[in-house]
């Protein structure tokens, strides 16, 4: 669904034609016309709506398919290829025999051999690019690196060096940058376009890890950072196809004019920053715009002024917002991990993989194109950024449980259920320790009622049988009922200067309980 959107994105708003749109999303032109048909059968249209998640657009757009009768399969001519090439004693008829086992509605001999022939004719053929105006922007890196001194350690560091042209008018553009990573990449091409005032149609990079996750013959796969980049300025990225340097021949061309009349100038000077670098190759790279041509009229600045200027793109209003993306599991605790913080997601996505996209300020997280989850970007190392909706209804009231609210509770039944639960909870090393038995106690008043549990709680209490197992005992026996043991009604013992008596403990275990609490 992620290409079919892409597919509609550049036909509605970068205004592409479908010839141009399929060796971007690498379908053909009648598959990009198809989706269209399909879009319009559908009764949808471009924006689509905001509520429309990629399942529900499938469901839309491809109902279940009508069988149809099979169609022929078209032979491998690239296998043929190499069949023939790498091993000897191998055959078209021995090929077109194997191919008809395979498929036994496939092309007979003839039409075998014709395809393949028409396949070989094509091989090793030069296509001239015809470049038309505002249509492409080459980009790549200069094999040539510039060293940059530091001024305070002498320590010596290489700067890489990005080249971006323009296809019509070969207007060029170059800058200094320390690695050719992620950041340096996406902000690049920003500054590029801004150099350009405008973007073209298309962009042609070269396989870089950077910019193409995996590079293939066929289908290779944009980075998601890049395809922001393209989605927010309204372009296409059509990569190179891998060991294709013609693909890219203006950037080539590009890259050795750069190291000829910049990188060669500068060989002479040295750098103590990046910035100084870049202000002296940008002062060359106008005097290079400005140089005519020896076999054409003009020059680049000339050329860019009367073809690409006027057919540009427009720079959007708003700045490109640089976002990582990354996939992660949601975790048994419902938290993604991000950075060494930990991020929630709603509880129903334990186990499921989801989109992590991140900025300087904000993490957000996708599963199946809706975003389930947004956070501000922390740095704090093993702690959780917790939403609290996104918790389980049971975590949430459990978190709700707090020793005074527990208290309060048990207050309801009577004075001295409060101070059972109260001296449940302060007789263990910690409050949360006594949460169950204290939530026990209270639960008792379901079976037993109020009345029999209070006075369950007061013969605990003087008793000092701060358990559950003990009140719970008392009920199922009925001892609730009985009067207090005579020996709780006996008088106090004599008193004496050197006896400290039981009050005095009591007192101590009161003051104990509250410092606890």
């Amino acid at each position: 669904m992620r290409q079919l959107r892409e597919v509609l994105r550049l036909y509605f708003e970068s205004h592409l034609a479908p010839r141009q749109i399929g060796p971007i999303c690498k379908v053909s032109k009648s598959t990009v016309q198809r989706y269209l048909e399909r879009l319009k059968t559908a009764d949808l249209s471009w924006p689509l709506p905001a509520d429309l998640d990629d399942v529900a657009l499938e469901r839309r757009l491809f109902p279940p398919p009508v069988a149809l009768p099979e169609e022929r399969c078209l032979p491998d001519c690239a296998a043929i290829h190499r069949e023939l090439k790498s091993r000897k004693n191998v055959t078209l008829q021995l090929l077109w025999e194997e191919y008809k086992q395979a498929n036994p509605l496939g092309y007979a001999y003839s039409w075998y051999c014709e395809l393949y022939r028409a396949w070989q004719r094509r091989l090793d053929v030069v296509l001239r690019h015809e470049h038309r105006a505002g249509e492409k922007t080459f980009v790549d890196y200069a094999g040539q690196t510039v060293p940059v001194t530091d001024p305070k350690t002498g320590e010596v560091r290489q700067a890489q060096v990005f080249v971006a042209v323009l296809g019509a008018s070969n207007y060029t553009y170059a800058e200094a940058t320390w690695t050719q990573n992620l950041w340096d990449w996406t902000h690049s091409h920003v500054r590029a376009f801004e150099f350009f005032d405008g973007t073209s149609q298309l962009v042609i990079p070269d396989n870089l890890k950077s910019g193409v996750k995996k590079p293939c013959y066929y289908e290779p796969e944009l980075n998601r950072t890049y395809g922001d980049l393209a989605i927010h300025y309204g372009v296409g990225i059509l990569p190179a196809r891998p060991y294709r340097p013609r693909d890219k021949a203006k950037a080539e061309v590009g890259v050795q004019i750069v190291q000829r009349w910049v990188l060669a100038a500068l060989r002479k000077r040295q750098f103590f920053s990046l910035a100084d670098l870049n202000e002296a190759i940008l002062e060359l790279v106008q005097k290079l715009n400005q140089r005519p041509f020896r076999k054409l009229a003009g020059s680049r600045a000339e050329l860019y002024q009367v073809i690409d200027r006027p057919a540009l793109q427009p720079l959007p209003l708003q700045s490109f917002v640089y976002a990582e993306w990354k996939k992660a599991r949601v975790n048994l605790d419902y938290h993604i991990e991000l950075g060494g913080h930990y991020y929630s997601t709603p509880y129903q996505l334990v186990g499921k993989e989801v989109d992590v996209r991140s900025t300087s300020g904000t993490v957000e997280i996708f599963h199946q194109g809706n975003r389930v989850a947004s956070h501000m970007r922390s740095s704090k190392a093993y702690v959780a950024s917790t939403n609290a909706a996104h918790r389980p209804k049971s975590h949430q009231q459990y978190l709700e449980w707090t020793p005074t609210r527990i208290i309060e509770w048990a207050a309801k039944v009577g004075p001295f259920t409060a101070r059972l639960v109260e001296s449940i909870m302060t007789s263990k090393p910690h409050p949360e320790m006594g949460y169950r038995s204290a939530l026990g106690v209270i639960r008792l008043e379901r079976k037993y009622g109020a009345e029999r549990l209070e006075a369950a709680c007061t013969r605990a209490v003087r008793l000092k049988l701060y358990r559950f197992q003990s009140v719970k005992s008392m009920l199922q026996s009925g001892l609730d009922r009985q009067p207090l043991p005579e020996l709780l009604l006996m008088p106090s013992p004599v008193t004496h200067e050197n006896l400290r008596g039981p009050g005095y403990y009591g007192g101590q275990q009161t003051r104990r309980e509250v410092g606890q609490c």
